[in-house]
């Protein structure tokens, strides 16, 4: 199974964040991605956000 990531540069925000995150399984990636958003960017740990953040998943690692 690829490793999967997840890059906040890619999101335009007003902190313009450069996190990129990694991770072997999909259900990590997501996991460690909503704390990041929840406690970082103060979103709400909802369903659109869960499947907003699956969406932006990649393959691979971050460059």
């Amino acid at each position: 199974m690829p490793r999967k990531f997840i890059d906040c540069r890619e999101f335009p925000s007003e902190m313009n964040c450069t996190i990129a995150i990694s991770a072997d399984s999909e259900n990590e990636l997501l996991e460690v991605a909503v704390q990041h958003a929840v406690t970082v960017h103060r979103h709400q740990d909802s369903a659109e956000l869960r499947d907003m953040i699956r969406s932006a998943m990649k393959d691979g690692s971050p460059r």
